[in-house]
């Protein structure tokens, strides 16, 4: 699990298809690369410390991270 406060960017997989820059980006952090996709990427999520390259796609990702800090929020409020 990757906390929401050190996720840096959700990249959608099409824009792994049309930036070279991104593309080189990823190259520059392939040491840091974490594969839980088997493949099939539909997201990369760029932490603070790695880069995951995800089964899921971007918009899923913003829903349950918005999930979680509706949570975080509430819990703060009791």
């Amino acid at each position: 699990m990757v906390r929401s406060s050190d996720v840096i960017a959700i990249l959608d997989r099409q824009l792994l298809k049309s930036s070279s820059i991104v593309n080189e980006y990823l190259d520059f952090q392939q040491e840091k690369v974490v594969e839980l996709s088997n493949g099939n990427t539909k997201s990369v999520v760029v932490t603070v410390d790695k880069v995951y390259f995800s089964p899921l796609s971007s918009s899923t990702l913003k829903k349950r991270s918005q999930h979680v800090s509706d949570f975080e929020t509430l819990l703060e409020e009791i």
